[in-house]
């Protein structure tokens, strides 16, 4: 066995294979069959071989890391995400540098281009300016994945999009078919895409069903847990308060269950948009439209770590299915609801 200083390009003759498909087992990029990866698994062990990442980064003239930039790191769904893609990134020889921007479009672009400068082998990034022009310069140079709304304008990078306008109508059928017609909508502010489509699809199965929309039981512009606890605590003190909630985030979600339960009001029918913690320990379980972070970082990194391989990025955005789960808030019929 050779315990010496193997190089990549020792494990593609040991292997039979090109030095490109060792690299690509190495960063666990798709389109190696598990045969080929195993036969590359197999020199590598045989050589003793071991990357020098160090080395890359000379060669190349860039950083082994990735940047990504979130809107905010406190949110649930943005925390597993960064979580997730961390766990992949390490896998694969590099570090990650995350940051959070909030709404802040300023703030986006300077960190942006910090990494930039820095020179990261490329970005995964949720888009909250209406303008990432500014990336054009990067185009072809550095790859760009865009998480959970699109960039503008189009053909910056590549997108990885939950139907949002979908599950948010499935969500408020959901509701309407237990009987309620007074349904709520807590929502983060209306020129975020998410939101944009969330409400989208909320205002189309309510359009649909024939009932309308209560345009006082819609509460956007919504950016923290307590203001959504004061919006739905203001609606219950209403003369005609709703009989269900439609939550547009885990954040918002975050201070209707405490609005909720601090005026024993379980027996209003909710469902979030999004999963956060303890949601399914609660009494009645939070109904939830899974958007499953995890899945949504492995398909980032996946498809960006493809680009940093030398692969095209992939042109049409990669939709990932989302579901509603079942767990007894949302199930709550109109004629349980309390009217004293």
């Amino acid at each position: 066995m050779r315990t010496g200083n193997a190089t990549l390009y020792d494990v593609a003759a040991a292997a039979g294979v090109s030095p490109k498909t060792v690299s690509r087992v190495i960063n666990g990029a798709a389109g190696v069959s598990e045969a080929t990866r195993q036969q590359v698994q197999a020199a590598i062990d045989e050589l003793n071989y071991r990357p020098n990442f160090h080395a890359r980064s000379l060669r190349v003239g860039r950083d082994e890391a990735i940047g990504v930039v979130l809107e905010s790191l406190s949110d649930p769904f943005f925390a597993t995400m960064a979580s997730v893609i961390e766990e992949h990134a390490l896998q694969r020889g590099h570090v990650v540098l995350a940051s959070s921007v909030g709404g802040d479009p300023e703030r986006e672009h300077k960190l942006v281009q910090s990494l930039l400068q820095r020179q990261v082998s490329g970005l995964i990034m949720v888009p909250v300016s209406g303008d990432q022009s500014y990336l054009r310069a990067a185009a072809g140079q550095t790859p760009v994945v865009f998480v959970d709304r699109p960039a503008q304008p189009d053909g910056l990078g590549a997108t990885v999009l939950g139907d949002d306008f979908g599950a948010a109508q499935a969500a408020t059928k959901h509701l309407l078919h237990s009987g309620h017609t007074e349904i709520a909508l807590i929502g983060d502010r209306p020129d975020v895409y998410t939101t944009a489509e969330r409400v989208r699809g909320y205002r189309s199965a309510m359009a649909e069903s024939r009932v309308g929309v209560r345009e006082d039981l819609v509460k956007t512009g919504i950016s923290s847990a307590a203001e959504a606890r004061s919006a739905l605590d203001e609606l219950l003190r209403s003369e005609h308060p709703p009989t269900a909630v439609f939550s547009s985030n885990a954040r918002c979600s975050l201070g209707v269950v405490p609005a909720l339960h601090a005026r024993g009001r379980t027996d209003i029918a909710f469902v979030s948009f999004g999963d956060f913690p303890m949601a399914d320990s609660l009494y009645p379980a939070v109904t939830v439209v899974d958007q499953d972070p995890a899945a949504v970082a492995r398909t980032a990194t996946e498809e960006l770590f493809q680009q940093i391989d030398g692969s095209a990025a992939t042109e049409a955005p990669l939709s990932l299915p989302l579901r509603l789960v079942p767990r007894g808030s949302g199930e709550i019929p109109l004629a349980a609801v309390s009217r004293a």
